[in-house]
């Protein structure tokens, strides 16, 4: 959208001057050759604008920014995209970039940048006072700040945020908490046990550091192992000189100063696109696989007796569960019969895999091989619990196995119907490699990986390498 409004607004500029340049009229402008190095110019000017709203953290989620702060961004990365537009056109001697054409470039790019941003706003606030992409948040600590920040992120349900409790110890103030109507879910002891058993989008921590300083430092790096974000209120930002592996974000909320840590894949624009092209992707998918999708459901009810899809609850994004669908590929009653072959499991660590597993009946043999029996999770990436490309969602019974903490950060992406794993092995590569490819999935993602990844995804089920 930022690039086809930046063409856009080039092209309207252009033709407000055209015809000042030699009488040439717009028609006739827009008939000219295009030279290499004009296509060249055009090219390097859209890089430069895509990484100037990286700079001004146009692309990142901005909940605490105020309007104000979002268009005074919009403003600057206009203006400076507008700025180098005229050292190109300089250096290259553009000859249509006079002082008009510049004035009139730069007041289209703000004026539909804005349109853009304020409209993006209002919708996603929309949504969100609708109950829809709300953000779970516990906050550590128990003061009267952090039950007045409490309060204030919850009245603005343009935000987006649920309270789901508090965690902190036992200290004087404590009664006049419990006044407050919130609820004390966790202490300090308990709370990885907590994090690991509940879905928590953020951690937001209001606690003096001169008095609690090991204790955040302990909750930082269990919120970190675990890819949830942690966000500090006020002085707390002191602790992230200590803070390795993570980044951190300066936000503006009300009197207070949000700084917000994390490591992998910060929510924002970027994401919204990610889903965008799943769901454009999958319903397309979906429509052009239909007929294979009615021919399989078919010759699965004529082989074997019980019903077309295997339902099964998985976790999904931060711990969340959801149904996924898969094509039945094995009798019936598969799931009981898993405790008698747990001594045939091929699998290290807590997930089951057997090769020549003799629950697969076998049309289900075909299936998994050419991985068709996977293609109605499309209906999970469709509805949004599932995306294309992100590590496999794994049923609950498998998440009970886990011992590593750092394994859980995995959830702090959507679950998707391919990754790293499903290119380098498949089914053949070991627990630890399999949730090591995912944690290099999450540290480098970008949209060209994900596109990357499907297209060799393709290669690898067409070689039928590792699967069963």
């Amino acid at each position: 959208m930022d690039q086809i409004t930046l063409l856009v607004c080039f092209v309207l500029a252009a033709s407000s001057v055209s015809k000042q340049l030699e009488g040439l009229g717009f028609r006739d402008f827009l008939s000219i050759r295009l030279k290499f190095s004009n296509f060249l110019i055009i090219l390097i000017l859209m890089a430069i604008w895509y990484a100037l709203l990286n700079l001004f953290n146009l692309y990142q989620a901005r909940r605490f920014e105020s309007w104000k702060t979002d268009l005074i961004d919009v403003v600057h990365a206009t203006t400076s995209c507008t700025l180098v537009l005229y050292l190109m056109s300089v250096i290259f001697q553009v000859a249509i970039a006079t002082p008009i054409f510049l004035f009139l470039f730069w007041l289209y790019l703000t004026v539909a940048k804005i349109i853009i941003r304020i409209s993006l706003r209002i919708f996603l606030e929309f949504l969100r006072r609708r109950g829809l992409q709300i953000t779970y948040v516990l906050i550590v600590g128990t003061n009267s700040r952090a039950v007045d920040f409490a309060r204030s992120i919850e009245n603005k349900l343009e935000l987006g945020y649920r309270v789901i409790g508090f965690v902190d110890r036992e200290w004087p103030g404590m009664k006049k908490f419990r006044d407050s109507d919130y609820e004390l879910v966790s202490d300090f002891k308990d709370f990885p046990e907590y994090l690991r058993g509940h879905v928590v989008d953020e951690v937001i921590i209001d606690l003096p550091l001169n008095t609690f300083y090991r204790e955040v430092s302990r909750i930082v790096q269990q919120c970190l192992e675990q890819g949830v974000m942690v966000r500090f209120i006020s002085d707390s930002f002191y602790l992230l000189r200590n803070l390795k592996l993570a980044r951190s974000k300066f936000e503006q909320f009300a009197d207070n100063t949000v700084i917000s840590v994390y490591n992998g894949i910060l929510g924002g624009l970027p994401l919204a696109g990610k889903r965008l092209f799943d769901f454009i992707a999958s319903l397309m998918l979906i429509v052009f696989l239909s007929p294979l999708f009615l021919v399989v459901a078919f010759l699965i009810r004529l082989t074997s007796p019980g019903p077309v899809f295997f339902v099964q609850e998985r976790l999904g994004f931060n711990k969340r569960l959801f149904k996924m669908y898969k094509f039945r590929t094995m009798i019936p009653d598969a799931e009981k019969r898993q405790d008698e072959l747990k001594k045939f499991n091929e699998a290290d660590g807590p997930v089951f895999k057997i090769k020549d597993d003799p629950r697969v009946t076998p049309l289900g043999n075909i299936l998994r091989r050419t991985s068709i029996d996977e293609l109605p999770q499309l209906f999970n990436v469709l509805a949004g619990d599932m995306s294309l490309v992100g590590p496999r969602p794994l049923p609950v019974r498998d998440y009970k196995g886990f011992n590593e903490d750092w394994h859980r950060r995995r959830f702090s992406v959507r679950p998707g119907l391919t990754c790293f794993w499903q290119i380098q092995g498949r089914s053949s590569l070991s627990f630890k490699e399999w949730m090591r490819l995912d944690m290099q999935y999450i540290d480098h993602w970008s949209f060209w990986l994900d596109l990357q990844i499907l297209l060799l995804t393709v290669a690898a089920v067409l070689k039928k390498r590792g699967a069963y």
